[in-house]
Protein backbone atom coordinates (compact mmCIF):
# COMPACT_ATOMS: atom_id res chain seq x y z
CA UNK A 1 0.00 0.00 0.00
CA UNK A 2 1.52 3.57 -0.72
CA UNK A 3 2.71 5.91 1.73
CA UNK A 4 0.93 9.21 1.80
CA UNK A 5 3.69 11.65 0.92
CA UNK A 6 3.93 14.82 2.68
CA UNK A 7 3.48 18.47 0.35
CA UNK A 8 4.29 21.73 1.71
CA UNK A 9 3.11 25.05 0.24
CA UNK A 10 4.79 28.37 1.22
CA UNK A 11 2.74 31.63 -0.51
CA UNK A 12 5.45 34.21 0.31
CA UNK A 13 3.13 37.60 -0.44
CA UNK A 14 3.40 41.05 0.10
CA UNK A 15 0.26 41.61 2.69
CA UNK A 16 0.15 37.96 3.97
CA UNK A 17 2.74 34.79 4.18
CA UNK A 18 0.33 31.20 4.06
CA UNK A 19 1.76 27.91 4.55
CA UNK A 20 -0.14 24.78 4.07
CA UNK A 21 0.97 21.35 4.62
CA UNK A 22 -0.80 18.10 3.04
CA UNK A 23 -0.63 14.82 1.89
CA UNK A 24 -0.10 13.86 -1.28
CA UNK A 25 -1.69 9.71 -2.59
CA UNK A 26 -3.33 8.71 -5.81
CA UNK A 27 -3.88 12.97 -6.98
CA UNK A 28 -5.47 13.25 -3.96
CA UNK A 29 -4.47 16.63 -1.71
CA UNK A 30 -5.45 16.15 1.96
CA UNK A 31 -4.90 19.84 3.98
CA UNK A 32 -3.69 18.83 7.62
CA UNK A 33 -2.11 22.27 8.66
CA UNK A 34 -2.84 25.67 7.61
CA UNK A 35 -1.08 28.71 8.74
CA UNK A 36 -1.39 32.58 8.05
CA UNK A 37 0.35 35.67 9.13
CA UNK A 38 0.84 39.07 8.33
CA UNK A 39 3.93 39.67 6.29
CA UNK A 40 6.77 41.91 6.99
CA UNK A 41 10.22 42.46 5.47
CA UNK A 42 8.67 41.97 1.16
CA UNK A 43 7.22 44.54 -0.84
CA UNK A 44 5.85 44.75 -4.13
CA UNK A 45 6.44 40.46 -3.73
CA UNK A 46 10.18 40.79 -3.47
CA UNK A 47 12.47 40.69 -0.21
CA UNK A 48 13.86 43.83 1.00
CA UNK A 49 14.40 42.78 4.61
CA UNK A 50 15.94 39.38 4.58
CA UNK A 51 15.62 38.88 8.40
CA UNK A 52 11.95 39.91 9.26
CA UNK A 53 10.97 38.30 6.03
CA UNK A 54 12.58 34.98 7.76
CA UNK A 55 11.21 35.53 10.74
CA UNK A 56 8.34 35.94 9.64
CA UNK A 57 8.03 32.84 6.81
CA UNK A 58 9.15 30.52 10.55
CA UNK A 59 6.33 31.78 12.14
CA UNK A 60 3.67 30.72 10.02
CA UNK A 61 5.69 27.86 9.03
CA UNK A 62 5.85 26.81 12.64
CA UNK A 63 2.11 27.52 13.42
CA UNK A 64 1.02 24.94 10.51
CA UNK A 65 3.41 22.41 11.80
CA UNK A 66 2.00 22.75 14.85
CA UNK A 67 -1.60 22.09 13.26
CA UNK A 68 -0.45 19.12 11.18
CA UNK A 69 1.94 17.39 13.74
CA UNK A 70 4.65 16.70 11.28
CA UNK A 71 8.13 18.79 10.48
CA UNK A 72 8.25 20.44 7.03
CA UNK A 73 11.61 19.82 5.51
CA UNK A 74 10.97 20.82 1.98
CA UNK A 75 8.01 22.63 0.13
CA UNK A 76 7.22 24.98 -2.94
CA UNK A 77 7.66 28.52 -2.43
CA UNK A 78 5.99 31.02 -5.10
CA UNK A 79 7.61 33.48 -6.59
CA UNK A 80 6.01 37.02 -7.68
CA UNK A 81 7.17 40.71 -7.79
CA UNK A 82 7.03 42.81 -11.16
CA UNK A 83 10.31 41.46 -12.44
CA UNK A 84 8.60 38.93 -13.87
CA UNK A 85 8.30 38.54 -17.38
CA UNK A 86 7.31 36.15 -20.32
CA UNK A 87 7.89 35.45 -24.03
CA UNK A 88 6.99 32.49 -26.19
CA UNK A 89 9.23 30.39 -27.68
CA UNK A 90 9.62 27.11 -30.39
CA UNK A 91 12.69 24.51 -30.29
CA UNK A 92 13.11 21.73 -32.76
CA UNK A 93 14.87 18.43 -33.18
CA UNK A 94 14.90 15.68 -35.04
CA UNK A 95 13.57 12.48 -33.81
CA UNK A 96 16.57 10.26 -32.05
CA UNK A 97 14.99 6.75 -33.88
CA UNK A 98 12.95 7.80 -36.87
CA UNK A 99 11.87 4.39 -37.56
CA UNK A 100 10.26 4.07 -34.18
CA UNK A 101 8.18 5.95 -31.99
CA UNK A 102 8.89 9.20 -30.10
CA UNK A 103 10.62 8.62 -26.59
CA UNK A 104 10.36 10.55 -23.51
CA UNK A 105 13.82 11.76 -24.26
CA UNK A 106 13.09 13.21 -27.62
CA UNK A 107 10.95 15.48 -25.55
CA UNK A 108 13.25 16.29 -23.03
CA UNK A 109 15.86 17.71 -26.12
CA UNK A 110 13.03 19.15 -27.75
CA UNK A 111 12.47 20.75 -24.82
CA UNK A 112 15.54 21.70 -23.86
CA UNK A 113 16.14 23.42 -27.08
CA UNK A 114 13.28 25.90 -26.93
CA UNK A 115 14.94 26.93 -23.63
CA UNK A 116 17.89 28.22 -25.88
CA UNK A 117 16.60 32.28 -25.40
CA UNK A 118 19.30 35.07 -24.79
CA UNK A 119 18.69 36.41 -21.53
CA UNK A 120 20.88 38.81 -19.56
CA UNK A 121 22.83 37.38 -16.51
CA UNK A 122 20.49 38.64 -13.94
CA UNK A 123 17.21 36.74 -15.39
CA UNK A 124 16.25 33.43 -15.02
CA UNK A 125 14.48 30.54 -17.00
CA UNK A 126 11.70 29.86 -14.04
CA UNK A 127 9.17 27.65 -16.02
CA UNK A 128 9.48 26.18 -19.47
CA UNK A 129 5.63 25.21 -20.43
CA UNK A 130 4.89 23.39 -23.52
CA UNK A 131 1.78 24.91 -24.94
CA UNK A 132 1.67 22.16 -27.77
CA UNK A 133 4.10 19.65 -30.06
CA UNK A 134 4.58 19.70 -33.69
CA UNK A 135 5.47 16.55 -35.56
CA UNK A 136 6.29 16.69 -39.15
CA UNK A 137 3.82 19.44 -39.84
CA UNK A 138 1.14 17.89 -38.08
CA UNK A 139 0.15 20.60 -35.18
CA UNK A 140 -1.67 20.87 -31.96
CA UNK A 141 -0.35 17.65 -30.77
CA UNK A 142 -0.39 17.44 -26.31
CA UNK A 143 1.49 14.84 -26.19
CA UNK A 144 3.71 13.26 -28.92
CA UNK A 145 5.62 10.49 -26.71
CA UNK A 146 4.41 6.91 -28.63
CA UNK A 147 3.66 9.06 -31.77
CA UNK A 148 5.91 8.45 -35.27
CA UNK A 149 7.60 11.06 -36.47
CA UNK A 150 10.96 12.34 -38.31
CA UNK A 151 11.12 15.94 -37.02
CA UNK A 152 9.47 17.15 -33.42
CA UNK A 153 8.78 20.91 -32.78
CA UNK A 154 7.52 22.33 -29.30
CA UNK A 155 6.22 25.48 -29.11
CA UNK A 156 6.72 26.46 -25.36
CA UNK A 157 6.01 29.32 -22.69
CA UNK A 158 8.45 30.53 -20.52
CA UNK A 159 8.40 32.67 -17.73
CA UNK A 160 11.50 34.40 -16.43
CA UNK A 161 12.61 36.15 -13.15
CA UNK A 162 15.44 37.96 -11.46
CA UNK A 163 18.15 36.08 -10.19
CA UNK A 164 18.74 38.06 -7.10
CA UNK A 165 14.96 38.00 -6.03
CA UNK A 166 14.55 34.39 -6.35
CA UNK A 167 18.13 33.45 -4.51
CA UNK A 168 16.65 35.88 -1.78
CA UNK A 169 13.36 34.49 -1.58
CA UNK A 170 15.23 31.08 -1.52
CA UNK A 171 17.81 32.05 0.98
CA UNK A 172 14.90 32.79 3.32
CA UNK A 173 13.37 29.44 3.11
CA UNK A 174 16.80 27.28 3.27
CA UNK A 175 17.70 29.96 6.46
CA UNK A 176 14.92 27.08 8.02
CA UNK A 177 16.69 24.40 6.99
CA UNK A 178 13.87 23.76 4.62
CA UNK A 179 15.04 23.00 0.77
CA UNK A 180 13.25 24.45 -1.67
CA UNK A 181 11.48 21.74 -3.94
CA UNK A 182 10.49 24.44 -6.87
CA UNK A 183 10.14 28.29 -7.24
CA UNK A 184 6.71 29.02 -8.80
CA UNK A 185 5.67 32.25 -9.58
CA UNK A 186 2.12 32.90 -8.15
CA UNK A 187 0.01 33.85 -10.62
CA UNK A 188 0.61 30.18 -12.65
CA UNK A 189 0.22 28.36 -8.78
CA UNK A 190 -3.27 30.55 -8.62
CA UNK A 191 -4.24 29.40 -11.92
CA UNK A 192 -3.96 25.84 -11.00
CA UNK A 193 -5.94 26.37 -8.44
CA UNK A 194 -9.12 28.27 -9.68
CA UNK A 195 -9.56 27.30 -13.32
CA UNK A 196 -10.92 24.67 -15.02
CA UNK A 197 -10.23 22.33 -18.11
CA UNK A 198 -13.05 23.70 -19.88
CA UNK A 199 -12.05 27.95 -19.27
CA UNK A 200 -8.58 26.51 -20.42
CA UNK A 201 -9.86 25.00 -23.55
CA UNK A 202 -12.42 27.85 -24.46
CA UNK A 203 -9.70 31.08 -23.70
CA UNK A 204 -9.79 32.02 -20.23
CA UNK A 205 -7.66 35.32 -17.97
CA UNK A 206 -6.83 34.54 -14.39
CA UNK A 207 -6.16 37.45 -12.83
CA UNK A 208 -4.90 37.36 -9.01
CA UNK A 209 -4.85 40.54 -7.38
CA UNK A 210 -2.24 40.60 -4.02
CA UNK A 211 -1.38 42.76 -1.90
CA UNK A 212 1.10 44.46 -3.98
CA UNK A 213 1.07 43.62 -7.40
CA UNK A 214 -2.01 41.74 -9.56
CA UNK A 215 -0.20 38.61 -11.73
CA UNK A 216 -2.16 38.22 -14.98
CA UNK A 217 -1.74 34.46 -16.63
CA UNK A 218 -3.92 34.29 -20.00
CA UNK A 219 -4.79 30.40 -21.21
CA UNK A 220 -5.37 29.69 -24.68
CA UNK A 221 -6.31 25.66 -26.17
CA UNK A 222 -5.65 24.48 -22.58
CA UNK A 223 -2.10 25.67 -21.66
CA UNK A 224 -1.00 28.93 -20.70
CA UNK A 225 -0.16 31.68 -23.65
CA UNK A 226 1.03 35.03 -21.67
CA UNK A 227 2.12 36.00 -18.31
CA UNK A 228 2.64 39.17 -16.50
CA UNK A 229 2.73 41.24 -13.25
CA UNK A 230 0.53 44.41 -13.10
CA UNK A 231 2.79 46.79 -10.08
CA UNK A 232 -1.04 48.28 -8.64
CA UNK A 233 -2.42 45.56 -6.05
CA UNK A 234 -5.55 45.91 -3.21
CA UNK A 235 -2.98 47.93 -0.83
CA UNK A 236 -2.98 50.61 -3.54
CA UNK A 237 -7.10 51.06 -2.28
CA UNK A 238 -5.90 51.01 1.31
CA UNK A 239 -3.82 53.94 0.47
CA UNK A 240 -6.30 55.61 -1.24
CA UNK A 241 -8.93 55.16 1.57
CA UNK A 242 -6.05 56.72 4.37
CA UNK A 243 -5.32 59.63 2.48
CA UNK A 244 -8.75 60.65 1.37
CA UNK A 245 -10.27 60.09 4.82
CA UNK A 246 -7.05 61.15 6.64
CA UNK A 247 -6.88 58.06 8.54
CA UNK A 248 -4.18 55.51 9.20
CA UNK A 249 -3.53 52.30 7.01
CA UNK A 250 -5.25 50.59 9.79
CA UNK A 251 -8.37 52.27 10.07
CA UNK A 252 -8.42 52.23 6.18
CA UNK A 253 -8.15 48.58 5.90
CA UNK A 254 -10.75 47.77 9.02
CA UNK A 255 -12.88 49.85 6.43
CA UNK A 256 -12.43 48.57 3.31
CA UNK A 257 -13.00 44.86 4.60
CA UNK A 258 -16.21 46.16 6.13
CA UNK A 259 -17.36 47.91 2.98
CA UNK A 260 -16.75 44.57 0.86
CA UNK A 261 -18.15 42.72 3.60
CA UNK A 262 -21.49 44.43 3.26
CA UNK A 263 -20.75 45.25 7.53
CA UNK A 264 -21.71 48.36 9.53
CA UNK A 265 -18.68 50.90 9.28
CA UNK A 266 -16.78 51.12 12.34
CA UNK A 267 -16.36 54.28 14.06
CA UNK A 268 -13.40 56.02 16.03
CA UNK A 269 -14.18 57.05 18.59
CA UNK A 270 -17.68 55.20 20.23
CA UNK A 271 -20.24 58.49 21.14
CA UNK A 272 -20.06 57.19 25.13
CA UNK A 273 -16.15 58.13 25.00
CA UNK A 274 -16.76 62.09 25.05
CA UNK A 275 -14.96 62.47 27.90
CA UNK A 276 -11.84 61.10 26.81
CA UNK A 277 -12.05 62.42 23.80
CA UNK A 278 -10.16 65.22 24.53
CA UNK A 279 -7.10 63.61 25.57
CA UNK A 280 -6.71 60.78 23.19
CA UNK A 281 -7.38 62.95 20.16
CA UNK A 282 -6.48 61.59 16.74
CA UNK A 283 -6.38 61.34 13.25
CA UNK A 284 -8.41 58.39 13.45
CA UNK A 285 -10.93 60.24 15.71
CA UNK A 286 -14.28 61.04 13.37
CA UNK A 287 -17.29 58.98 13.18
CA UNK A 288 -17.50 56.81 9.95
CA UNK A 289 -21.07 55.47 10.67
CA UNK A 290 -22.37 58.96 9.05
CA UNK A 291 -20.29 58.28 5.63
CA UNK A 292 -21.88 57.55 2.88
CA UNK A 293 -21.43 54.44 1.51
CA UNK A 294 -21.73 55.15 -1.97
CA UNK A 295 -19.37 58.24 -1.97
CA UNK A 296 -16.85 55.81 -0.46
CA UNK A 297 -17.09 53.08 -3.37
CA UNK A 298 -17.87 55.25 -6.33
CA UNK A 299 -15.38 57.96 -5.14
CA UNK A 300 -12.18 56.05 -4.49
CA UNK A 301 -12.62 52.71 -4.60
CA UNK A 302 -14.01 52.77 -8.09
CA UNK A 303 -11.37 54.56 -9.96
CA UNK A 304 -8.46 52.69 -8.43
CA UNK A 305 -10.37 49.15 -9.69
CA UNK A 306 -10.98 50.97 -13.39
CA UNK A 307 -7.29 51.87 -13.17
CA UNK A 308 -6.31 48.67 -12.45
CA UNK A 309 -8.91 46.71 -14.89
CA UNK A 310 -7.34 49.40 -17.60
CA UNK A 311 -3.67 48.35 -16.85
CA UNK A 312 -5.26 44.41 -17.64
CA UNK A 313 -6.87 45.42 -21.18
CA UNK A 314 -3.27 46.91 -22.14
CA UNK A 315 -1.61 43.63 -21.38
CA UNK A 316 -4.35 41.81 -22.66
CA UNK A 317 -3.89 44.14 -26.23
CA UNK A 318 -0.14 43.44 -25.63
CA UNK A 319 -0.45 39.76 -25.47
CA UNK A 320 -2.71 39.90 -28.95
CA UNK A 321 -4.59 37.32 -27.51
CA UNK A 322 -7.46 39.79 -27.47
CA UNK A 323 -11.01 38.02 -28.59
CA UNK A 324 -9.49 34.57 -27.65
CA UNK A 325 -10.65 34.56 -24.73
CA UNK A 326 -14.47 33.85 -24.70
CA UNK A 327 -14.49 32.01 -20.63
CA UNK A 328 -13.49 35.68 -19.50
CA UNK A 329 -12.16 36.92 -16.41
CA UNK A 330 -11.57 34.66 -13.29
CA UNK A 331 -10.57 36.96 -10.26
CA UNK A 332 -8.50 35.71 -7.58
CA UNK A 333 -6.33 36.77 -4.69
CA UNK A 334 -7.23 38.99 -1.72
CA UNK A 335 -8.40 42.11 -3.41
CA UNK A 336 -11.16 39.59 -5.51
CA UNK A 337 -13.04 40.43 -2.56
CA UNK A 338 -12.80 44.29 -2.85
CA UNK A 339 -16.39 45.27 -2.70
CA UNK A 340 -17.75 46.70 -6.70
CA UNK A 341 -14.47 44.70 -8.28
CA UNK A 342 -16.88 42.22 -10.27
CA UNK A 343 -18.90 45.57 -11.77
CA UNK A 344 -15.80 47.52 -12.65
CA UNK A 345 -14.24 44.36 -14.26
CA UNK A 346 -17.14 43.64 -16.44
CA UNK A 347 -17.03 47.60 -17.44
CA UNK A 348 -13.56 47.67 -18.34
CA UNK A 349 -12.98 44.63 -20.33
CA UNK A 350 -16.22 43.87 -21.65
CA UNK A 351 -16.30 39.92 -20.41
CA UNK A 352 -17.81 37.44 -18.47
CA UNK A 353 -16.54 38.11 -14.95
CA UNK A 354 -16.55 35.61 -11.82
CA UNK A 355 -14.45 35.35 -8.54
CA UNK A 356 -12.65 32.19 -8.01
CA UNK A 357 -13.26 29.44 -5.14
CA UNK A 358 -10.62 27.24 -4.60
CA UNK A 359 -10.78 23.33 -5.77
CA UNK A 360 -9.12 20.47 -5.87
CA UNK A 361 -8.38 19.79 -2.31
CA UNK A 362 -9.63 17.72 0.51
CA UNK A 363 -9.50 18.01 4.89
CA UNK A 364 -9.11 21.34 6.61
CA UNK A 365 -10.42 23.61 3.66
CA UNK A 366 -12.95 25.75 5.72
CA UNK A 367 -9.50 28.01 6.12
CA UNK A 368 -9.06 28.04 2.45
CA UNK A 369 -12.37 28.82 0.97
CA UNK A 370 -11.59 32.55 0.53
CA UNK A 371 -9.65 33.95 -3.08
CA UNK A 372 -6.79 34.65 -1.24
CA UNK A 373 -5.75 30.93 -0.18
CA UNK A 374 -5.54 30.52 -4.39
CA UNK A 375 -2.17 30.20 -4.67
CA UNK A 376 -1.00 28.23 -1.61
CA UNK A 377 -3.38 25.45 -2.66
CA UNK A 378 -1.78 26.02 -6.47
CA UNK A 379 1.60 25.37 -5.36
CA UNK A 380 0.10 22.02 -3.86
CA UNK A 381 -1.28 20.91 -6.97
CA UNK A 382 1.38 22.13 -9.04
CA UNK A 383 3.67 19.96 -6.86
CA UNK A 384 1.61 17.02 -7.16
CA UNK A 385 1.32 17.42 -10.84
CA UNK A 386 4.79 17.85 -11.67
CA UNK A 387 6.04 14.41 -9.07
CA UNK A 388 3.03 12.76 -11.02
CA UNK A 389 4.65 13.80 -14.49
CA UNK A 390 8.46 12.91 -12.68
CA UNK A 391 7.01 9.08 -11.65
CA UNK A 392 6.09 8.15 -15.32
CA UNK A 393 9.76 9.87 -16.38
CA UNK A 394 8.07 12.95 -18.53
CA UNK A 395 8.34 15.73 -16.63
CA UNK A 396 7.86 19.06 -18.66
CA UNK A 397 7.90 21.24 -15.89
CA UNK A 398 11.50 21.70 -14.61
CA UNK A 399 12.51 21.17 -11.30
CA UNK A 400 13.95 24.79 -10.10
CA UNK A 401 15.72 24.11 -6.84
CA UNK A 402 19.07 24.30 -8.86
CA UNK A 403 18.08 28.59 -8.43
CA UNK A 404 19.09 27.35 -4.93
CA UNK A 405 22.33 25.64 -5.62
CA UNK A 406 24.26 28.45 -5.45
CA UNK A 407 23.17 29.54 -2.11
CA UNK A 408 25.73 29.22 1.05
CA UNK A 409 24.27 26.00 2.88
CA UNK A 410 22.79 27.73 6.08
CA UNK A 411 19.66 25.33 6.87
CA UNK A 412 20.37 21.93 8.69
CA UNK A 413 23.33 20.87 6.54
CA UNK A 414 25.12 24.25 8.33
CA UNK A 415 23.95 22.84 11.91
CA UNK A 416 25.24 19.40 11.87
CA UNK A 417 28.97 20.80 10.39
CA UNK A 418 28.60 23.26 13.56
CA UNK A 419 27.82 20.52 15.92
CA UNK A 420 30.80 17.83 14.48
CA UNK A 421 33.14 20.92 14.46
CA UNK A 422 32.42 21.36 18.19
CA UNK A 423 33.47 17.79 19.23
CA UNK A 424 36.80 17.54 17.30
CA UNK A 425 40.13 19.03 19.65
Amino acid sequence: MAKDKLMVGIDVGTSKISTVIATHKENQINVIGVSTIASKGLRKGQVVDIEEAVANVSLSLEAAERMSGVSVSSAYVSLGGIHISSQNSKGVVAVAEPDKEITEDDTRRVIEASRAISLPSVREILHAIPRHFIVDSQEGIADPIGMTGVRLEVDTHIITGSSTAARNLAKCIEELGVSVDGLVFSGLASSYAVLSDTEKELGVISVDIGGGTTDMCIFIDGSVAYSAVIPVGARNITNDLAIGLRVSLESAEKIKLALSQKQKLPTFPAEHEEKSKKEETSKDDFDFSELNKRTLVEGIIKPRLMELFTLVGLELQKSGLAGQTPAGVVLTGGGAETVGIIEACKQRLSLPVRVASTVGVSGLIDELQSPSSATAIGLLIYGSKEESEERKGMSFIPNFSGLTSKIPLKGIAKRIIDLVKSFLP
